[in-house]
C-alpha cells in the first residue's frame, strides 16, 4: 500500500523522539531526488517517505492534532507515486523578491510546458488540479505539483541504467533542460512497480 493512513502517523511525542534522525535520512534521500532545470527551477521528486515526513512536519508546525490529520492525508497522498508515474514538486526559486515578482509575472502556464524524455520518448507532465497555479493575468505560482504518467514500456526504459533521461521546461520565457544524473535516475526508478 502506497497511501499514508492514520495508522502511519506517530504521536507528536514519538515523532519528536526520532525527528532529528528522520530529518537526516530524508535530507540524504532528497539529495538523490532533485533536479535543477536552468537557473531558477528545481524539481523535487516525491515518494511515500518524503510525503510521510511532510505530513509529520505539518502536524508538528500547525499543532492541529487528530483533527488536522485527515486534511494532511488528503493534501499529501495525491503526491505519492502510484507505481506507474513520477510525482514532482516544481519550485521556481528566486531569492530576490523584485526579480521573483518580475519573472513569475511572465511565466503563466509554465506548468503545461514540462516534459521528461527517456531515450527520446517523451512523457508530458500533468499539473495537479487542486488549485489554479496561473492567474488570469498570466502570473505563475512559485510552486507546482506535477505528475508524469508513464506507459509500462516507458517505465521499463526509465529503469534501464543506460537510459538517457532529460527533464525539460519549454516555456517561451524559460526554455531549459537538464540531463537527469544516473544516481537520481536510479533513485526515481524505484518509484515504479
Amino acid at each position: 500500500m502506497r497511501q499514508i493512513t492514520r495508522d502511519d502517523i506517530l504521536s507528536m511525542e514519538a515523532y519528536e523522539a526520532i525527528r532529528a534522525e528522520r530529518r537526516r535520512l530524508i535530507t540524504e534521500m532528497k539529495c538523490h531526488r532533485r533536479v535543477a532545470v536552468g537557473p531558477d527551477v528545481m524539481f523535487y521528486f516525491e515518494n511515500r517517505d518524503t510525503m510521510l515526513h511532510q505530513v509529520h512536519e505539518m502536524l508538528r508546525i500547525e499543532k492541529g492534532g487528530d483533527a488536522q490529520i485527515e486534511d494532511e492525508l488528503n493534501a499529501y497522498n495525491p503526491l505519492i507515486p502510484d507505481g506507474s508515474n513520477l510525482v514532482a514538486t516544481m519550485m521556481i526559486e528566486i531569492e530576490d523578491a523584485g526579480r521573483r515578482q518580475r519573472v513569475l509575472a511572465g511565466l503563466g502556464g509554465i506548468e503545461d510546458t514540462v516534459t521528461l524524455s527517456i531515450d527520446g520518448d517523451t512523457v508530458r507532465a500533468v499539473p495537479e488540479g487542486d488549485v489554479e497555479r496561473t492567474t488570469a493575468e498570466g502570473k505563475a505560482s512559485s510552486v507546482h505539483f506535477l505528475k508524469f504518467p508513464f506507459t509500462p514500456a516507458q517505465a521499463a526504459a526509465f529503469r534501464r541504467p543506460d537510459a538517457r533521461t532529460i527533464l525539460s521546461v519549454a516555456h517561451a520565457n524559460y526554455d531549459h533542460m537538464a540531463a537527469i544524473p544516473e544516481g537520481t535516475r536510479a533513485a526515481l526508478a524505484a518509484d515504479f512497480d
